[in-house]
């Protein structure tokens, strides 16, 4: 062998893998991804917030304005799957087209049912609102790891979990400004502008998601985001993972029961606000709107704090102990007052919404390269089951028993979850492959 020949070919270049590259538009893809968020989750206690006000209108009964909410979850849960799937198939641009279209279409059905006679037809559009769901809740942290580059995903995904608060607080909000009660024409008109304003920002939204959301960018934002895209996992083979991953079935039902309790509080909230100030409709609304607000702040802050830090499982038992600690405030002040109820709803808020972020994030941890709509999937499937329990439980104990034992229940669920949370690893999945670099 001729030396020179040997020293020439072993001094060849190496193929180079493709450097992560950031793009300025991904700011903009989260944004309209956020509004979309936010349109799908105003609608959720739409009809429960002014729940007198659709009593009286429809003549239906407490119970059927309730599902309005509960159909949220029910739905959720088995679509969840054909869901996910369509997700990792058809790619996040045509799931979240899909899950815009049938928010839009379920908000002009809901024009159309305002009637007295027409409370099915009200309650078909909200269902198919909320069958739109399932291309909502799963994709934060997916978007956050396809767009975002190491020292932002956290924060990316936190400000995706951002716009379904948005769309829970504007839903707590505004529709006790505008549909105040009153005589069956009066509340017909006010019916009208609440769902008609709704239909109109879905569709301004639908253009506009059609014609600019993207799929993913041209070069994928960092080594972990790249060796995923080059893994292609099979769907089921995933879930067979996922379910057989022991610190994530701990983290499943753990951030189950905390959401969970969060959607029974809020579903009731209304009637928990009337039981101690009667007439306080209005403030129903408010309180929900700074549970909702305080859960923002809540999720940016936890959002930079894993950024930060990079300490998720710390991070998640902490947001989670003062969860804990805000249920049981809630539980004995509710009787001492509007301000001191309004002060202690916004430290449940910050804690409670504010793990929303933190408990995907930690599941993208524990689980990569499992894809992230997958494990956020089930999250949210683990939620939506707690959630229809635990409405149901504390609507038993609320209405039968007394609000103290139905805030009592779930201040314990919440102390099994946070028992549940500290026997989680502690090992990061995801930031051993960051650590690796570009290295095979």
């Amino acid at each position: 062998m001729n030396p020179s020949i040997g020293d020439s070919e072993s001094k060849l270049p190496l193929p180079e893998i493709e450097r992560p590259k950031v793009y300025p538009i991904r700011w903009f893809i989260l944004g309209l991804f956020v509004f979309f968020s936010a349109s799908n989750a105003m609608q959720w206690i739409q009809y429960t917030i002014i729940s007198t006000v659709i009593r009286d209108y429809y003549q239906v009964s407490a119970d059927w304005v309730n599902w309005t909410s509960l159909i949220y979850m029910v739905l959720y849960i088995p679509f969840i799957f054909p869901g996910s799937y369509l997700l990792e198939k058809l790619g996040m641009r045509w799931a979240i087209v899909i899950g815009m279209f049938g928010t839009c279409l379920g908000s002009w059905i809901k024009v159309a049912s305002v009637d007295p006679s027409r409370f099915h037809l009200g309650f078909f559009g909200q269902s198919l609102v909320a069958l739109s769901q399932v291309f909502v809740l799963s994709v934060p942290a997916r978007l956050a790891a396809i767009w975002f580059g190491p020292d932002q995903v956290s924060s990316a995904c936190s400000i995706g979990v951002f716009g379904n608060q948005i769309g829970i607080a504007a839903g707590f909000v505004i529709p006790p400004m505008i549909a105040t009660g009153g005589t069956t024409e009066s509340v017909t008109v006010q019916l009208y502008i609440l769902f008609i304003g709704v239909a109109i920002l879905t569709t301004i939204l639908f253009i506009l998601i059609l014609i600019f959301f993207k799929d993913a960018p041209p070069t994928p934002p960092s080594y972990a985001a790249q060796q995923q895209n080059e893994e292609q996992i099979d769907f089921v083979t995933s879930l067979k993972k996922l379910f057989k991953n022991r610190s994530f079935v701990l983290l499943l039902v753990s951030y189950g029961i905390n959401v969970g309790v969060f959607y029974a509080i809020s579903t009731l909230l209304s009637d928990i606000v009337l039981k101690y100030y009667e007439g306080a409709q209005q403030d129903a609304g408010r309180i929900g709107l700074v549970i909702t607000v305080a859960g923002m702040v809540g999720s940016v802050c936890c959002g930079y704090v894993l950024d930060r830090f990079r300490k998720f499982k710390e991070t998640t038992i902490v947001v989670y102990a003062f969860s804990l600690i805000g249920m049981l405030t809630f539980t004995f002040t509710l009787n001492k007052g509007l301000y001191i109820v309004y002060l202690v709803s916004g430290f449940l808020g910050f804690f409670m919404t504010g793990l929303l972020p933190v408990g995907f994030e930690l599941g993208s941890e524990l689980t990569y390269p499992e894809p992230e709509g997958t494990q956020a999937g089930l999250l949210n499937a683990a939620s939506q089951i707690f959630g229809i329990g635990f409405t149901n439980m504390y609507s038993e104990l609320f209405f039968h028993v007394t609000d103290i034992w139905a805030n009592l229940s779930m201040s314990i669920a919440l102390a099994v979850g946070l028992f549940m949370l500290c026997c989680v690893s502690s090992h990061l999945r995801r930031q051993a492959a960051l650590d690796m670099g570009p290295q095979k």
